[in-house]
């Protein structure tokens, strides 16, 4: 399957168990939900990888631990913030993250053009877009100011965990087995985040949540970060950030059909910027060497 079309489908399987995300927030807060997320993930994907047949030592366990550390952060962040402002508004402010990466790697008048375009698009959505008077929550209700503002200091937190996740993302799938890297990593962000999570996850042992809890770890966490480690090898650190420029769209399809948050005007503007800039960069990218993905 070509790289972008499981970028897509990463995206789609990704904000679909934001959406079931949402709706565990009434019984735990949103930092737990996410820590559940990544404790569940864990388990299927050492499972699924077996990643202690690779070998290992202090120097790939260390960048590893970062790895996971950094996108066990960006989801804890990610869920704090959708639990007070819209989704493909958290989408689009935490793309300033990888908008840095990217930049970093395109340095032709192609790969800058793009790079600006994706920035105003980002600036359409969420700076203008977004209602700094009475900013629409998640369900589309007024917001007061300090849940706005926990909501812009949370998606901020998340994008530079997203732009270090992205960084050791590449270099990790340029070096070794990415897979075995997200399944240990994960691994390890889960063991370290449990102080802050655990004490608020009694209410995940009620039967009736058990469905939602592992539906929301397949859907956003397996599944898409899987595919994520097949993507970023064929593609390249760069290409992969800008590609990210889809998501705000894909968090706004899955927010507008699932959660009913309607996007407006210059919500639309800026997602038409975001995919001119993804069009510029599809031809000049280039893969990272990497070496042939494993069986």
């Amino acid at each position: 399957m070509p790289a972008p079309a499981l970028f897509i489908t990463a995206g789609l399987s990704q904000y679909a168990g934001a959406a079931v995300a949402v709706g565990l927030f009434a019984a735990m807060p949103p930092h737990t939900v996410a820590w559940l997320r990544a404790l569940v993930g864990a388990v299927v994907l050492l499972a699924l990888v077996r990643p202690w047949r690779a070998p290992w030592n202090r120097a790939t366990l260390t960048e590893t631990g970062l790895f996971g550390l950094a996108l066990v952060g960006m989801n804890m962040l990610f869920y704090i913030a959708i639990g007070h402002l819209p989704l493909g508004v958290v989408v689009a402010l935490e793309f300033a993250g990888p908008v840095v990466v990217a930049a970093r790697g395109h340095r032709s008048a192609r790969g800058r053009a793009a790079v600006a375009l994706a920035a105003a698009g980002v600036v359409a959505i969420s700076v203008i877009g977004l209602d700094w008077g009475g900013a629409s929550g998640p369900a589309g209700g007024g917001l007061p100011a300090r849940d706005l503002a926990l909501g812009l200091v949370a998606t901020a937190g998340a994008s530079a965990c997203w732009a270090a996740y992205m960084v050791l993302a590449g270099r990790i799938a340029a070096a070794r087995d990415g897979q075995s890297s997200l399944a240990v990593g994960t691994t390890i962000a889960a063991l370290a985040y449990a102080p802050l999570a655990l004490p608020w996850a009694g209410p995940a042992a009620d039967p009736a949540l058990l469905p939602a809890i592992l539906g929301m770890a397949l859907l956003s966490t397996v599944v898409p970060y899987m595919l994520d480690q097949v993507s970023i090898r064929r593609l390249g650190t760069a290409a992969f950030a800008l590609l990210n420029a889809l998501l705000p769209a894909t968090a706004t399809v899955v927010g507008l059909v699932v959660l009913r948050q309607r996007p407006g005007l210059w919500d639309l503007l800026g997602l038409a910027a975001i995919t001119v800039a993804v069009a510029l960069t599809g031809r000049s990218a280039q893969p990272a060497a990497a070496p042939p993905e494993p069986a």
